[in-house]
C-alpha cells in the first residue's frame, strides 16, 4: 500500500504538471498491480528474511520536455512520493491516537489493529526518509538537482550518474548501518510529533 500510493503520487503530480506519459502508461492509478515491479517485490520478500526488508515499485517514467519548467517540475514530481508517505503515516498515527483515546475493547482485536497501525506508521516514515537520501536512484537525487543552482546541479548530476548507484548498492548491501543512522533519527522524531506532538 505504501509503495502503491508513493508511485501513484509521482504519476499524479507529473500528470497535473502537464506530462501525459504516466497516464498513457496507466500509472495514474491506485491499483497495486499497476505499480508492481517483479524484481523489487522479490527483493522485498527475500531481504525480509534477513530482518531488513528492502524493495521497490516500478519507477514512474516522465517526459521532462512536457513540463513548463523541467528542473523545478521534476523536483515537484520527486517530492510527491515521500510526501504521500508522510500523509499515509499521518493517517496511521490518527488511528493510533483514536485507539489510545478510546481505550482498549477486545484485547486481541485491539492489539492486532494497533500493530497494523504502528507498522503502517513506521513503514511509511521509513520509506519517506529513505527516499529523501540524495543518491540515485532515490527521489532525493531529483530533489537535490532541482534545488541546487544550475552549475552545481549539473556537476552533482554527472557525479550521481557515475557513482550514485554504486554508493547506493554499497549502502544497502554492505554498510546497512549507514541507512539506520541516516533515517533512524528523523523517523523517530516524526513518529513522536505525529503521535504525541513532541
Amino acid at each position: 500500500m505504501a509503495i502503491t500510493v508513493h508511485e501513484f503520487a509521482h504519476a499524479f503530480a507529473a500528470d497535473r504538471l502537464g506530462d501525459d506519459l504516466p497516464r498513457s502508461q496507466g500509472r495514474v492509478s491506485l491499483f497495486p498491480t499497476d505499480h508492481l515491479d517483479p524484481v523489487g517485490t522479490l527483493m522485498m520478500a527475500v531481504t525480509s528474511w534477513t530482518g531488513f526488508g528492502i524493495g521497490w515499485g516500478k519507477p514512474v517514467q516522465t517526459n521532462p520536455s512536457a513540463f513548463r519548467n523541467p528542473r523545478r517540475d521534476q523536483g515537484i514530481v520527486a517530492v510527491a512520493g515521500p510526501l504521500s508517505n508522510i500523509a499515509q503515516a499521518t493517517l496511521f498515527s490518527l488511528g493510533i491516537r483514536l485507539m489510545v483515546g478510546l481505550g482498549s475493547g477486545s484485547i486481541g482485536a485491539s492489539s492486532m489493529w494497533f500493530e497494523f497501525l504502528q507498522t503502517g506508521l513506521i513503514v511509511n516514515l521509513a520509506l519517506a526518509f529513505f527516499n529523501l537520501i540524495p543518491l540515485k536512484p532515490l527521489d532525493g537525487s531529483w530533489i537535490m538537482t532541482a534545488a541546487l543552482p544550475y552549475p552545481q546541479a549539473r556537476a552533482y548530476e554527472i557525479f550521481m550518474l557515475k557513482y550514485g548507484p554504486i554508493i547506493f548498492l554499497l549502502m544497502v548491501f554492505v554498510f546497512r548501518g549507514v541507512i539506520g543512522m541516516l533515517i533512524g533519527p528523523p523517523v523517530m522524531l516524526m513518529q513522536r510529533l505525529l503521535l504525541w506532538g513532541i
